[in-house]
């Protein structure tokens, strides 16, 4: 993600606002600044000691809106004859608990401009749970514009004194929309210099900075470039795309009055020219008679008499041109019921050089005997590219059935595949598709661990520490190296942060594949990716 300086500032203030606690913070921001972008960062970014509940859609009434809360936090309550007064009981005894565990709890509402008055009230009523010396639920609104007058009016002002901490996002500017184009490309292994400077303005003039558009113009100018094999894309391409996504181009105050300017003049000239000449017209009106009615009732032809007739072009002559062959679309390909998860790992065995189990269908369970490991889990495609591992990818097909494909390597924009022969598709296609999900097979060079953990003493942890120290370059003198102790923990926990994966200290099998894969030989299959 691409965090420009405003929306740094933005995450900071809701950070600030969850670790300080007390009161509201309010987020606003224009239609696609990115408001509700910044709240997932904010969920990967929250403390481990913070629990939240999250609202994505507050159109509901107050007994529904805490009910909503409670669900959230996983708060037991009576479904059958829910009321107000249990529902904040039960919410007030759930917040004492967690208080008393040392633990926060936050309450965020996106498009919180749609809250009625009612809601708002029983929102700020929630503040009162309290301790002594500590509000029990930080609340963070995040909202449209219209919020910030919502929050002013006079039936609101307690509520309004309440907020400790506000922030309006607004859109990027012209440097930032250029490092926005230039990072989305870059993430995707694209060009940087692909959208021309010029290019680049006319996207900021069409958008006024804000993300959404911006994403919308560069898709299709992209696509636009596509269809007519440009190489970069222009400013031309620009204002083609905007024809085609925008609604009629809101231009400026300047361009109206220009065009009302245009048809006044126009009017003022033909009126001079239709009076100047308006006995010829009424001449060459008395020499037209009407002719036979055609199809259209309301059309009638006219033809004038003893009028040369109009010299005109010879007629054009209409070339048929015929389609080129469709490419295979990805989309359609996916229908195939062949695509199962049994098949995408039998031709992970066949890349390891493996035959299929010998009880047919292949599993996770069935590789185990194989002395291979599946190591499963969501990621992104950039995660996917540091693995370098040849992946079984999860699709959502048109009908909402799942397909699983082995990836192998990528090459010039293009994914391929192992389905019995190799086939390619954009990746653009795949990743408008793939879901997230992802399985690897894996030969462990430990066959028989499934984790090592603290405390142990084993061969297995001196492995550990000397894979540790091929990635941190940290050499521990320690008494017995086959002692999994609080140094180790700490260095395995490092490990686990750096490559996004659960600080528990456990080397278990996620763990393991990520620190083998770094030091592993050259003849484990590797994903090929070229330019």
């Amino acid at each position: 993600m691409y965090m420009s300086g405003r929306h740094q500032e933005g995450l900071a203030h809701l950070l600030y606002g969850i670790n300080e606690g007390g009161g509201f913070v309010a987020l606003t921001g224009e239609v696609g600044t990115g408001k509700t972008t910044i709240c997932h960062c904010l969920l990967q970014d929250l403390p481990k000691h913070v629990d939240i509940a999250m609202i994505l859609n507050p159109k509901m009434n107050a007994l529904e809106l805490l009910a909503t809360i409670c669900d959230e936090l996983s708060i037991d309550y009576n479904t059958s004859q829910p009321s107000l007064k249990n529902l904040v009981d039960a919410l007030n005894q759930y917040l004492l608990i967690a208080h008393a565990k040392g633990r926060r709890t936050v309450l965020l509402i996106d498009e919180a401009q749609n809250l009625s008055m009612e809601v708002l009230e029983q929102i700020r009523l929630l503040t009162n749970l309290e301790t002594s010396k500590s509000k029990l639920l930080q609340i963070i609104l995040v909202g449209q514009p219209e919020l910030q007058w919502l929050l002013r009016k006079q039936e609101l002002r307690q509520l309004n004194q309440r907020i400790t901490a506000r922030y309006h996002l607004l859109p990027l500017s012209l440097t930032e929309t250029r490092e926005y184009i230039r990072h989305r490309l870059y993430v995707c292994n694209g060009d940087t210099e692909l959208f021309k400077a010029t290019a680049i303005k006319k996207v900021y003039q069409y958008s006024s900075g804000i993300p959404r558009i911006i994403n919308i113009l560069c898709d299709r100018a992209l696509l636009g470039a596509y269809a007519h094999n440009a190489r970069v894309i222009t400013p031309s391409i620009i204002d083609a795309a905007a024809r085609e996504t925008l609604a009629p181009f809101r231009g400026s105050r300047s361009r109206k009055i220009l065009q009302l300017t245009l048809l006044l003049v126009s009017c003022v000239a033909f009126g001079l020219f239709y009076f100047k000449d308006l006995d010829r017209w009424v001449r060459l009106a008395s020499t037209i008679e009407p002719v036979k009615q055609l199809s259209e009732p309301s059309v009638v032809m006219a033809v004038a008499k003893n009028v040369p007739p109009v010299e005109t072009s010879p007629p054009i002559a209409v070339v048929a041109i015929q389609p080129a062959k469709a490419a295979e679309k990805f989309d359609a390909w996916l229908v195939n019921p062949d695509l199962t998860l049994s098949e995408g790992i039998e031709n992970a065995l066949k890349v390891w050089g493996q035959s299929p189990p010998d009880s047919g269908r292949a599993d996770c369970n069935s590789l185990q005997k194989l002395n291979f490991s599946c190591v499963s889990g969501s990621a992104t495609w950039k995660d996917l590219m540091s693995m370098r591992r040849p992946v079984i990818l999860e699709f959502t097909s048109t009908d909402q059935s799942k397909r699983y494909l082995l990836m192998t390597g990528i090459k010039q924009g293009q994914a391929i595949f192992q389905h019995g022969r190799e086939v390619s598709f954009p990746v653009a296609d795949v990743l408008r598709y793939w879901n997230g999900r992802y399985l690897i097979i894996w030969h462990s060079s430990l066959p028989n661990v499934q984790a090592i953990y603290p405390g142990q003493t084993s061969d297995d942890v001196l492995w550990l520490r000397q894979q540790l120290t091929t990635n941190d370059a940290v050499d521990e003198q320690v008494s017995d190296p086959r002692f999994f102790d609080s140094g180790l923990l700490k260095r395995v926990k490092a490990f686990q942060l750096q490559h996004h994966l659960t600080e528990d200290g456990i080397a278990g099998t996620r763990t393991l594949f990520y620190l083998d894969n770094l030091t592993s030989s050259s003849n484990s299959p590797r994903l090929i990716i070229a330019d």
